[in-house]
């Protein structure tokens, strides 16, 4: 073995003194490498001195090298197209990661995944929210019904009717890419202000179906808002429903009674909370796309002006109502607006466009009669205020309320 070797070695000496330039020129032509001709004969010189001693000198080493290195560079070759078909292939690989991250949004949290897979535009739009109220939120049909003011009964064959065409029509529930957001977003941000309001209606906290819903829905509108940015509405919802927190512990004393907004102890309004608030309306309001939220936001934001020692701007409410009564003229806004004017401009024409209300749509609404028991009161129209405060009294729930209501109808002058 050991002259084995030493001939081995000798010979390789032999062959490189005499061929390595030669060797390493044809192999470079064929390959047009030089680089790799040269790794390749390297590497059948090493795969000489390891077989020669064993098997013997070949009796043509040039040839033996020239074909071992022709081998090497044959299986480099596959090695370089393997790694370009690799490497092609993760590239393809990256960029439709790459182009799924642009369309698929990173929803911060499940539950508001699940309320934009609800917003699908091929359930009916008047189901779409009270979906999402009882299949993500978890709020039952009664409750549902309350908020947006319909029988317990219709909201039901509402909610029966949206699940049947799922089923028929094999809607698929496939969670929406970023773009389809934004056609999605007002179904979501309705569906967390109902929850809101749900949970806001429940002042003294003890419906445990309801407790904590109003946390949760401030909760989602942040994550709506972290969702996207530029979203003028979310914030406008964030920023309202901040206002309207803010002042949760003035809404009762500590024996419990109903305080009116315009009663409260503005020293029990939380200040960090109203600042937040004026930070999202801002953040809104730059965004120059002005919408329902935002407005409601903005006369919570003349309410919270006591807070500094300001007055209300009952001129501006007006306005701003006004603005809410074009855009989206609900029940509430309608009574807020005449509300308002009866504050600027007495309460003759506070009634006057309370009377105006399609009396279909406010009779069994409460807030409806008790601002008109207010307002005929003042007008010095007892019997009148006396009705529409009974009618008030019986559509109330919140015993706190109801009591709030008879105070101030035993204290009608007659």
């Amino acid at each position: 073995m050991a002259d084995g070797g030493e001939d081995a070695g000798r010979a390789a000496l032999l062959a490189a003194r005499a061929s390595y330039s030669r060797l390493v020129a044809y192999l470079a032509a064929a390959a047009g490498d030089v680089a790799a001709a040269e790794d390749a004969l390297s590497d059948a010189f090493r795969a000489a001195l390891e077989t020669w001693p064993d098997r013997g000198v070949p009796d043509k080493p040039e040839a033996w090298l020239l074909a071992a290195a022709r081998h090497r560079l044959t299986d480099m070759s596959r090695h370089r197209a393997v790694q370009a078909q690799a490497a092609a292939t993760l590239r393809l690989l990256t960029e439709e990661a790459a182009d799924r991250a642009a369309v698929a949004p990173a929803f911060p949290d499940e539950r508001l995944k699940l309320l934009f897979i609800c917003a699908h535009p091929a359930i009916d739009i008047a189901a779409r929210t009270p979906l999402m109220l009882q299949t993500v939120l978890g709020i039952d049909a009664g409750r549902i019904a309350s908020a947006f003011l319909v029988s317990p009964a219709a909201m039901g064959q509402r909610l029966v009717r949206a699940k049947a065409k799922i089923r028929d029509a094999r809607i698929s529930f496939d969670v929406p890419e970023y773009h389809q957001l934004p056609e999605r977003l007002d179904a979501v941000l309705d569906a967390i202000y109902a929850a809101y309001g749900t949970g806001w209606d429940d002042t003294a906290g003890t419906d445990s179906r309801r407790r904590g819903l109003a946390d949760e829905a401030v909760w989602l509108a942040r994550l709506a808002v972290e969702l996207l940015p530029d979203a003028a509405e979310a914030h406008g919802l964030l920023a309202l429903m901040l206002y309207c927190e803010a002042r949760r512990p003035a809404r009762r004393t500590e024996a419990g009674a109903y305080m009116p907004l315009s009663e409260q102890d503005v020293q029990l309004w939380r200040r960090p909370m109203i600042e937040e608030a004026k930070r999202a309306l801002a953040t809104a309001a730059a965004q120059h796309r002005l919408g329902r939220f935002q407005l409601e936001a903005a006369i919570q934001s003349q309410h919270a002006m006591r807070l500094t020692g300001g007055d209300i701007n009952w001129a501006s409410i007006v306005a701003l109502y006004d603005a809410l009564a074009e855009m989206s003229p609900t029940i509430g806004a309608l009574i807020g607006r005449a509300a308002a004017l009866a504050e600027e401009r007495g309460a003759a024409a506070g009634l006057a466009a309370l009377e105006a209300i399609d009396m279909d749509r406010a009779r069994s609404y409460q807030p409806y009669w008790a601002v008109r028991g207010a307002l005929l009161a003042r007008l010095d129209r007892t019997d009148g205020a006396d009705a529409a405060y009974e009618r008030a009294i019986g559509l109330t729930e919140d015993r706190a309320v109801r009591a709030f209501l008879l105070t101030k109808m035993s204290t009608i002058e007659r």
